[in-house]
């Protein structure tokens, strides 16, 4: 099959930002519970360099991963950043001493995510901002508001939305223009699907939105969720191509549809080796039928 090497975020917009297919997940590059620094820490920068040395030039990172963890690794192995670089951020969320997580959306919690993450990114503008949708402590309009407030002082080039249901995403786009949209989804995770909170998010309703608006879909969780919940089909073209059943995970978000944009994470090299081998993978209608 035939299938896009690139995408191209904001593409209706006066900013788009053309990047591959396959961008990198910087959250395991943490400590257990994804707080405080990595148990190998070498190993986490030379991954971040691989990422660009690779033809790479999408990641998804957040100050709550660690916290400012990965957002301090990014700058320490890539700063100062090549120009097609795209750094995407979330906000929304933050993290408490003993590792539990937080909901932090209100106008001004949302601002100062926002100068933490410029600071530690060492940026003056960041690219793209992930809302991230979490219990309500303000409205999810009001949180939206801000969002595009910060757009318009220059402090966010594109604004997108993370873990909405087809109703938020339909109210985020009638208050401005939705660069990509962050969400769960994977091969074990096409059907509607309960959030951590209970909240119903619909994988599939998603995509379809995000398709016929041409909005990048960013899946996450995509293979932690595949790892724990096995697949045969999975398992038997991985075999047919002597490749992993990670890859094949991968290999099947790019062919799926040409507005996905994975973001496998890893914290180990060869692991991350292996998935940016996945983009060589060439399913048929066949291949994808079956695993259908």
């Amino acid at each position: 099959m035939n299938m896009p090497r690139t995408i191209t975020i904001a593409g209706k917009s006066s900013h788009p930002l053309t990047v591959n297919r396959l961008g990198y997940g910087t959250m395991r590059l943490t400590g257990e519970g994804i707080y405080g620094e990595p148990p190998r820490r070498d190993e986490a920068l030379e991954i971040l360099r691989r990422t660009v040395q690779s033809g790479i030039n999408f990641l998804d990172t957040a100050d709550y991963y660690g916290e400012d963890v990965t957002n301090r690794l990014i700058a320490e192995a890539l700063y100062p950043y090549n120009d097609d670089l795209v750094i995407c951020t979330k906000i929304g969320c933050a993290r408490k001493p003993d590792k539990s997580w937080i909901t932090y959306n209100k106008p001004q919690n949302l601002r100062d995510s926002i100068e933490n993450n410029l600071r530690t990114l060492k940026l003056e503008q960041i690219k793209l901002v992930h809302f991230r949708v979490m219990h309500q402590d303000a409205s999810f309009e009001t949180s939206m508001e801000e969002m595009f407030r910060m757009q318009q002082e220059g402090k966010i080039l594109h604004v997108g939305v993370s873990n909405v249901d087809p109703a938020e995403l339909a109210t985020s786009m009638q208050m401005g223009n939705i660069a990509t949209v962050e969400n769960m989804f994977g091969h074990a995770q096409r059907n509607t699907l309960k959030a951590p909170h209970g909240e119903t998010r619909g994988a599939e309703a998603i995509l379809h939105i995000c398709e016929e608006n041409e909005i990048p879909l960013v899946p996450f969780f995509s293979l932690v969720t595949a790892n724990t919940k096995k697949d045969k089909r999975i398992a038997a073209i991985a075999q047919k191509y002597g490749v992993t059943e990670a890859q094949i995970n991968i290999a099947w978000l790019l062919h799926r549809s040409p507005w996905m944009l994975p973001i496998p994470g890893t914290s180990s090299l060869k692991h991350f080796e292996e998935n940016i081998e996945a983009v060589n993978i060439n399913l048929t209608p066949e291949d994808m039928a079956y695993l259908d």
